[in-house]
């Protein structure tokens, strides 16, 4: 399947939205890891002609977990699918509302395209907001309470037998100079990885 084109037939063209144009086997797919915010230059997302932009904090993030990865095939291959929140670029320092609202009908049917997922992570605020938006239409509740991320992201939160972890974003300049949030990404794609290789199991479900 490719990424891309599903989402066009189910949603119709759009020439401003940054899609995976990525063929993918849907049903290897164990966990997502969604990110915030698609780059501005295509060609430099994690499935991009060149991809080191986003790929050059992503991966070693992934290698610190002591996973052997060396590219986004790597990471496929482990069952694990990377994309963005939101689907054009920022215009702004900030994220606009109207930029999420736009592109949450998009994420909401990716995610849907993936049936036998394990993990959901929800890297940094956006992917959060958008999510517990997402799951509102279906358990009138958000799956991820208010509250700092370091605070919850330990906490086990499922929405049915999905497993949702907050954790934070995994692209941008800083992300590898800024220890702890490397220290905790690290500890929850480990965890995340734990779950879809069935070394962990299902003990409590939140609702919040």
């Amino acid at each position: 399947m490719n990424i891309k084109n599903a989402l066009e037939a189910a949603l119709g063209k759009r020439d401003d939205l940054h899609l995976n144009n990525i063929d993918i086997d849907e049903k290897s797919i164990r966990a997502i890891m969604i990110n915030e915010i698609v780059p501005e230059d295509p060609a430099q997302d994690f499935y991009g002609e060149k991809g080191d932009h986003y790929l050059s904090t992503a991966l070693p993030l992934f290698q610190r977990a002591d996973l052997p990865v060396s590219g986004i095939q790597d990471i496929l291959d482990m069952g694990i699918y990377l994309t963005n929140a939101v689907k054009t670029p920022k215009n702004s320092y900030a994220v606009e509302k109207s930029a999420m609202e736009e592109s949450l009908p998009w994420l909401e049917r990716e995610l849907a395209l993936f049936s036998d997922v394990k993990v959901i992570m929800l890297m940094g605020d956006v992917a959060k907001k958008m999510f517990n938006q997402i799951a509102k239409k279906h358990t009138r509740k958000n799956v991820i309470p208010s509250g700092a991320t370091y605070k919850i992201r330990k906490t086990p939160f499922f929405i049915g037998d999905i497993r949702v972890m907050p954790s934070y974003i995994i692209t941008g300049g800083n992300i590898l100079i800024e220890k702890s949030k490397c220290t905790m990404i690290t500890e929850d794609i480990q965890a995340m990885y734990e779950i879809i290789k069935g070394k962990k199991h299902k003990t409590e479900i939140h609702q919040n």
